[in-house]
């Protein structure tokens, strides 16, 4: 079994919902020792957010699906990353979010003004179907309830963390996949919809050691986030950094 290294947290760039960015869109960092290894989405305004915080474009990026509010910033990151001639950025992408990608964001004629630029020369696309390999460490990926079979993918860290990515509830997964010790980011607003998750669904479909374990994100506003943890649930806010457990 894979060694996980201690001093792990993921931090927060956003937790808002598609539609509703005042709290930046949901993207959040692996870090280790305070050091950042892996993004999760890229968002609009995450690239800025990254900056702020770390100074630097991201080191690797896993995409849990090609929604434009989980994927926009990718575009500017590939100029970047162009313009400052870095070696290609690693990209985990589940195989089938690439096609998806690939239409929304690749297509586009003329990336750069200058001519002479791929969107994907800028990235080492990785695909993945259920695991990979980066930093020492194994990560699983698996398919989400998320409006339409394959679209969104979950990233699971055994012993360490759980992110949901964009989804309805998922006993059928938790219930079978963690090791116990996980901190789990759950998808979670005020109203249930056919992507999301809603506060009512959360007591229907999960026990409650497990609700313990559940950090929400990607919800509308401050308000709702207030409510949410009124309701007795840990709610990460835009820029918080959480401290991840060893296996």
């Amino acid at each position: 079994m894979t060694t996980h290294p201690n001093h792990l947290s993921l931090c927060f760039q956003g937790v808002g919902s598609g539609g509703h960015l005042a709290l930046g869109s949901a993207a959040a960092t692996l870090e280790q020792q305070g050091q950042p290894l892996l993004l999760i989405d890229c968002g609009p305004g995450t690239l800025a957010q990254l900056q702020q915080r770390y100074q630097a474009l991201p080191s690797a990026l896993f995409m849990t699906h090609a929604h434009m509010d989980h994927i926009a910033d990718l575009e500017i990151l590939t100029v970047r990353a162009r313009l400052q001639q870095l070696a290609p950025i690693p990209m985990f992408v589940p195989l089938s979010v690439i096609p998806v990608l690939h239409q929304r964001l690749a297509t586009y004629p003329g990336t750069m003004a200058e001519g002479g630029h791929n969107f994907w020369q800028s990235f080492q696309l990785l695909p993945v179907t259920d695991q990979f390999e980066y930093a020492g460490m194994t990560f699983c990926c698996y398919p989400t309830r998320h409006h339409a079979p394959g679209s969104s993918f979950a990233l699971h860290l055994p012993g360490q963390f759980f992110y949901s990515g964009d989804t309805r509830p998922i006993p059928e997964i938790l219930n079978h996949q963690l090791s116990g010790n996980e901190v789990v980011f759950h998808d979670c607003g005020l109203s249930a919809n056919p992507s999301h998750t809603g506060l009512d669904d959360l007591d229907r479909e999960y026990p409650e050691p497990l609700r313990q374990q559940l950090v929400l994100y990607h919800y509308a506003n401050a308000a709702a986030g207030e409510q949410l943890a009124a309701a007795g649930y840990r709610v990460a806010k835009p820029g918080e950094c959480f401290a991840l457990g060893g296996a």
